[in-house]
């Protein structure tokens, strides 16, 4: 195998044999204000792989995905997928106005030039879910844009419409699921690459805690913002220090790693989710 680059989270090789596949490797590594820490969270790349996979079969009848039947049998966090070309834009789903959509509708009560009833409060539910896409970006600090921005992105409305409307289908679906099992998805990004016959996959990681915003629905009060199942317990802390928020990052307590970690065991052990 190649080594192809690397992410916040995972890694990517290349087979010298197979253009068509790619190993992706999801590692503990963690992430905070766009700098990876020197520190992992124990188990957080297995619960990553294995929530995607629940949520990727889940939704195969929706949109075919990135998985192949082919394993990495000796490590349960590296999976040979499909090599398809990403999409260069992110699609958001937000079914509570919560984060950068709070404050853009603070400021113009609108999301992505979408009009919102006047008077929400912080973590409302919002009358039906919207389709809110992103710019995508190697570095982060992702922009939100308009659905028009998104059409002229990728060069394509009917491929546009398809990728709204398969994020919204999927997001109702999960969200339905997850809250059968005491979760709310308050918001989630999904991506998505095409083979060189121009099919649609959903790609990367779908409806985890590092792609979604998950809440427990006795948690959730209308006016504040709930606890996120991810990784907030960090945040929380890094916000304590007397940090810039530039690498290099700083090292985490062992009570705030061993917390992080619970969180995200938690969160695939409630949704049903088998980690071996």
């Amino acid at each position: 195998m190649k080594f192809v680059r690397s992410g916040k989270v995972r890694d990517i090789y290349k087979f010298e044999w197979a253009d068509d596949h790619l190993m992706i490797k999801t590692t503990d590594r963690v992430s905070a204000f766009d700098v990876v820490l020197p520190d992992t969270i124990p188990g957080k790349g297995l619960v990553l792989v294995k929530m995607s996979e629940f949520w990727m079969k889940m939704m195969d009848d929706i949109i075919p995905n990135h998985l192949t039947d082919k394993l990495v049998e000796y490590d349960q966090t590296s999976q040979i997928v499909k090599n398809l070309a990403p999409l260069s834009i992110e699609a958001i789903v937000r079914g509570y106005i919560i984060g950068s959509g709070w404050k853009d509708y603070k400021k113009t009560g609108m999301i992505c030039d979408i009009p919102l009833p006047g008077a929400l409060q912080l973590a409302q539910q919002l009358p039906e879910p919207i389709f809110t896409p992103s710019t995508k970006t190697d570095q982060g600090h992702d922009r939100n844009i308009s659905f028009t921005e998104m059409v002229d992105i990728l060069n394509d409305p009917d491929l546009a419409d398809r990728v709204r409307d398969i994020s919204l289908k999927i997001y109702k679906r999960a969200q339905t699921y997850a809250y059968r099992h005491g979760f709310i998805i308050a918001d989630t990004k999904f991506e998505f690459g095409r083979d060189a016959e121009g099919n649609l996959y959903l790609i990367d990681e779908v409806l985890t805690p590092d792609s979604s915003r998950f809440w427990h629905k006795d948690e959730w009060i209308v006016g504040t913002s709930p606890p996120s199942y991810d990784k907030q317990i960090i945040r929380d802390y890094l916000e304590t220090l007397d940090w810039n928020k530039q690498p290099p990052g700083p090292n985490l307590p062992q009570d705030i790693i061993d917390r992080t970690s619970d969180r995200y065991h938690e969160i695939a052990k409630r949704l049903g989710i088998q980690l071996k």
